[in-house]
């Protein structure tokens, strides 16, 4: 993982810290999705239980990223 990661998986328990946006906008802002950014934005979404309809617009914009072949899958 890089470390321009603010968040990183020690610290996804951490409610306060880590939030879908910020993750989904680094993605965005790098125009790719690696599995590390995966993994991570999955667990975050898993631990967080709740999903808010924010939050899921926020994730739905990774996938009209990728549809729209904004969005690059690296690494996979």
């Amino acid at each position: 993982m890089s470390s321009d990661y603010r968040y990183s998986y020690s610290s996804i328990y951490s409610e306060s810290e880590t939030t879908v946006k910020p993750i989904v906008d680094k993605i965005l802002r790098s125009g790719k999705m690696s599995r590390q950014d995966h993994a991570l934005l999955t667990a975050v979404v898993f631990n967080h239980h709740d999903i808010d309809e924010k939050e899921r617009r926020q994730i739905n914009r990774i996938f009209d990223h990728i549809q729209t072949g904004q969005l690059k899958i690296v690494n996979w």
